[in-house]
């Protein structure tokens, strides 16, 4: 819980502030950047400027019901039912997918997201438990899969398996002691089909068993693969982050341009949206250059 004694000396007064406990995970920036921003001498968010109307305190509140370490107080005590209700909220320009908010702190505030598929939804990595999102997802009829990128954004995904039964896709190179029951487990370098619409794609670079997830040659579900760059016009990756091999991930990104896909979902890092599969693939190949 955030804590008022805490508070950084950055935020504007008012209802809503930020804590010394921020571990910049940029959720917060994302989904209410009128009222969050990033003060880039302490690396951490905070209130620039309080919400000035119902939609702007509905979007701050959703970023307070996001956080993944509840660094996010008030001074006052503020409804946050409908902020939690609006999860898991709409993707604009992905009809299909929805952001499940609720970050974990033991993914270090990784993003999560929900396919909605007739043939059973799929939740990619896990969002921390919540009966208040289980029960939006129990809604929305379930989960059927659940798709775990890599080893690092596990965070509660035995709860979720428990409430839904899901089927836990992960990598063998990425099973650890808290993995290893899950029901299915991918195995070498070549793509997999999940099913007519989904393709398990593995990109070691990241961790050794990171794969990526690509629904209807339009979504790429990235995890900690690739992301935006910071103006949002291309993409990138972290070598500082990049716990296996970086000559892998680079190997890696070059051969993501042999797929079709128009959008990038990460699990840190934001989204980025390309024109057409072909924008995106000079994008990744402008990367795996980059990345040379």
């Amino acid at each position: 819980m955030a804590r008022f004694a805490d508070r950084l000396p950055s935020n504007v007064p008012g209802d809503l502030y930020v804590d010394r406990s921020c571990i910049d995970c940029d959720l917060c920036r994302q989904l209410a950047p009128a009222t969050f921003a990033r003060d880039d001498r302490a690396g951490q968010s905070y209130v620039h400027a309080q919400p000035a109307d119902d939609g702007a305190r509905h979007r701050a509140l959703m970023a307070l019901v996001t956080c993944p370490t509840a660094s996010i107080g008030m001074t006052r005590k503020l409804d946050t039912r409908a902020a939690s209700r609006a999860f898991p909220a709409e993707v604009p320009g992905v009809p299909d997918v929805r952001f499940c908010g609720f970050a974990s702190a033991d993914s270090y505030g990784a993003s999560s997201w929900l396919i909605l598929r007739p043939r059973g939804n799929v939740l990619v990595d896990s969002p921390r438990h919540s009966t208040a999102l289980a029960d939006r997802l129990a809604a929305l009829g379930g989960v059927r899969w659940m798709f775990l990128t890599h080893r690092d954004d596990v965070a509660d995904h035995a709860a979720w398996h428990d409430r839904f039964g899901c089927e836990r896709v992960l990598h063998r190179d990425d099973l650890s002691a808290g993995t290893r029951d899950v029901e299915r487990v991918l195995d070498g370098a070549e793509p997999t089909p999940l099913d007519d619409d989904l393709l398990a794609i593995p990109v070691p670079g990241h961790t050794r068993g990171s794969s990526a997830l690509l629904y209807r040659d339009a979504v790429l579900f990235s995890g900690d693969h690739v992301w935006a760059d910071d103006d949002e016009r291309g993409l990138e990756a972290g070598r500082d982050v990049c716990w296996y091999s970086w000559p892998e991930q680079r190997r890696s990104v070059a051969r993501l341009a042999e797929h079709a896909f128009a959008h990038v979902l990460p699990g840190h890092g934001r989204p980025f949206h390309a024109a057409s599969p072909a924008a995106m693939r000079d994008a990744v190949l402008a990367l795996a250059r980059a990345m040379s």
